[in-house]
């Protein structure tokens, strides 16, 4: 008997050890509020195409469960908040949508979550006064198809949830939501379902400028925001909106229950008043949460411990009403070029030109002569990467540029940065004789060749850096700036 109970415990003891050391998860939104995208089917292969493993949507529309059939990407589909009624009256309801709509795709469509409204802080209390029995009887659903530890049911919710967010350790949901909130937060305990948030530095910074530095909001501060409850310190507005979750969920009770981020990004364009929204921030916002999530940094009050986080959005969406930035969120155009250059994996050589049409000045880039002889390419590429100033380092052992290894890949590399960091001229481009200009991007894999003018980050994974339909509008998730962020005292705010 105490050696059956000795198996358990340490078996309790590695499930905990597993869940700590879980790697996090960065996945896309595909929200489709747009009368110009491509198919699913192209949508998907894009999404593939970039290595991207994990994508939410927001209803379970039957052609875009096709398309991702056999992919192995990991779905999040959405109940919205239109059908809630339905899905609350009746368990019948429940179940024949998933007979009819999810049970015929799956497995070979690879769904893990299930969203059962969204974002009901922003709907009417009777809307909100649905959501719970809807979810337990899609989790009833579940069940009775033996499904329901493999698909989670949940919810999202905009920081309007809650009433306070800083300091992050006076975290506390808005007791006006108590009335579903609690026996929501039941049922996400129970049944080991994640709490789901749409966190958006951008719309703070927007709306409190004064209060909040760009750089705080973009992961790239010189200086640290003090909790002066905890003395914990914090040097993005993102682990400080992500730690007040976490502190309201302790101060209830429900330190168990994980967190997941199902929306956060930023804008590439905006109105006129909203400078912020560029593509440059964009990709730099995105880039560093990436990176930040990726090391699974953790935030101070849970350093490194697993998030999951879903960047907003995988398209612009033309149809979305509101400011301009309402339409600019995606990682990509309608014809599935790249608003900027954004690397999933975390790790890598980013471009960061402002723009993501960008191919290089005129459409070119230089790379090594497939004539010139190993010590015609050794000699210059030592010379580039000494007296020509370039970094070197993305061609190194273990770095994203370093395969193929051989002279004329590495030189191709070093040539090229050179090249752009001088202009693109033709002189730029000769290295005796060995340098040749190509109109065809040499980008592969995670090594992404620089265009002029821009700024290359090299990111290195085990570095740590500073109300919708059938798409998401972050506008809702933005609100309560204006009434929780009035405490970010600029004293708070000392120098590394």
């Amino acid at each position: 008997m105490a050696r059956g109970f000795s198996i358990i415990f340490a078996a309790s003891v590695l499930l905990v050890i597993l869940g700590i050391c879980r790697a996090s998860r960065v996945g896309i939104c595909y929200g489709r509020n747009a009368d110009d995208l491509p198919t699913p089917e192209k949508a998907v292969q894009l999404i593939q195409m970039h290595n991207i493993k994990y994508v939410r949507i927001y209803d379970s529309n039957i052609q875009v469960l096709k398309a991702f059939a056999n992919t192995g990407i990991e779905l999040m589909i959405g109940i919205p908040n239109s059908d809630l009624l339905a899905f609350s009256q009746f368990e019948s309801n429940a179940n024949t949508w998933l007979k009819n709509s999810i049970l015929p795709y799956y497995p070979a469509t690879k769904i893990t979550y299930i969203t059962v409204g969204a974002e009901l802080t922003e709907a009417p209390n009777t809307t909100a006064a649905l959501v719970v029995p809807a979810m337990q009887n899609v989790f009833t659903a579940l069940k009775k198809a033996g499904l329901h530890r493999r698909i989670k049911v949940s919810s999202t919710h905009s920081l309007g949830v809650l009433s306070r967010s800083f300091p992050p350790s006076a975290g506390a949901f808005n007791s006006s939501h108590a009335f579903f909130l609690k026996p929501m937060l039941e049922f996400l305990a129970e049944n080991q379902s994640p709490f789901m948030i749409d966190l958006y530095p951008y719309y703070a910074y927007r709306d409190s400028s004064t209060n909040v530095s760009l750089d705080y909001a973009l992961f790239e501060a010189s200086s640290e925001v003090i909790d002066p409850n905890t003395g914990l310190l914090y040097t993005n507005m993102f682990d400080a909106q992500l730690d007040a979750i976490n502190y309201a969920l302790m101060a209830l009770n429900f330190k168990t229950v994980n967190i997941m981020v199902t929306e956060t990004g930023w804008p590439s364009k905006g109105s006129p008043k909203e400078t912020a929204a560029t593509p440059d921030n964009a990709q730099t916002y995105n880039t560093n949460l990436i990176r930040h999530v990726i090391n699974n940094t953790g935030t101070p009050a849970k350093p490194g411990g697993a998030v999951d986080v879903y960047v907003f959005s995988l398209f612009n969406e033309n149809r979305k009403p509101g400011l301009e930035s309402e339409r600019n969120w995606g990682l990509f155009f309608p014809d599935q070029t790249s608003v900027y250059n954004l690397d999933f994996t975390g790790k890598g050589v980013v471009d960061m030109t402002a723009g993501g049409n960008n191919t290089g000045s005129n459409g070119t880039w230089c790379i090594a002569s497939s004539s010139a002889s190993e010590a015609e390419l050794q000699n210059a590429l030592s010379w580039a990467c000494g007296s020509g100033n370039v970094d070197c380092s993305a061609i190194q052992p273990s770095q994203p540029c370093f395969e193929p290894d051989n002279l004329a890949s590495h030189a191709s590399f070093a040539f090229n940065s050179y090249y752009q960091q001088n202009g693109a001229t033709d002189i730029a481009c000769t290295f005796g004789g060995v340098g040749v200009r190509t109109n065809k991007n040499p980008s592969y894999d995670n090594c992404l060749y620089a265009t002029t003018g821009g700024k290359k980050a090299i990111v290195n994974n085990a570095t740590v850096g500073p109300s919708k339909s059938s798409s998401s509008s972050p506008q809702s998730s933005y609100w309560w700036t204006q009434h929780l962020l009035v405490a970010f005292p600029l004293f708070f705010l000392v120098p590394f």
